[in-house]
């Protein structure tokens, strides 16, 4: 039975401003991502934290409010995270590029397998969230560096970058469901920073690409 009752329409959860509410999205981050959350319950959650289930949920009221928050969060430290990345005038893109890639990786190997089962198979609501949380932000920050690398003739121009960006995301949302990696035997962060290897590789203008 899913665990979301009814569709998630977009909205913006309560602020996570109190010490207590982040030290809660602080520790359900952590259970939720290595274990997914189908296994971790609030009651583990609360004495995990050292406080009465009453006060965890004075903060939030079901465990999908919760993961709700912690996604939130998650995607807003990423967010912040490629943001100090493609600030300023990228004078550099191949070094632009492979701190893109970093980044992502240290941020992807905190989700494990079970965490995106368990959205995938219970949470579909949420996991269709997810994505277009995911393309607006490969939009914002890979767009950018690719506009920017076509003005410098590093990215080819021959290829338009909306065109450029779709192939991105296609690819994106093709391999990086449960699946699909299980098939290919991927974790998250390899799938994710094989897919952006090969995709700036391709779209870099030839005198800038690795030589064999």
């Amino acid at each position: 039975m899913s665990l979301v009752k009814k569709s998630l329409k977009p909205h913006s959860p309560e602020p996570i401003e109190s010490s207590s509410r982040q030290r809660i999205v602080a520790g359900a981050r952590g259970h939720f991502f290595a274990h997914g959350f189908r296994g971790v319950t609030m009651d583990d959650l609360a004495h995990e934290l050292g406080m009465s289930k009453k006060t965890l949920y004075a903060h939030f009221p079901s465990k999908t409010a919760l993961l709700e928050a912690v996604l939130l969060n998650k995607f807003q430290t990423v967010d912040a995270d490629l943001g100090r990345v493609t600030s300023g005038g990228l004078p550099d893109i191949p070094a632009t590029m492979q701190q893109l890639l970093g980044s992502l990786q240290r941020h992807l190997q905190e989700i494990q397998p079970p965490f995106i089962r368990d959205v995938h198979r219970n949470a579909p609501e949420l996991f269709k969230s997810i994505q277009s949380r995911r393309r607006t932000m490969v939009e914002k920050h890979f767009g950018k560096v690719l506009g920017e690398g076509r003005k410098q003739g590093i990215i080819r121009k021959d290829l338009p970058t909306g065109l450029m960006l779709e192939i991105l995301l296609g690819t994106i949302d093709a391999i990086v469901n449960p699946a699909k990696m299980m098939e290919l035997k991927l974790t998250l962060d390899t799938a994710l920073s094989t897919i952006l290897t090969i995709f700036f590789q391709g779209v870099l203008t030839e005198s800038y690409r690795p030589k064999s």
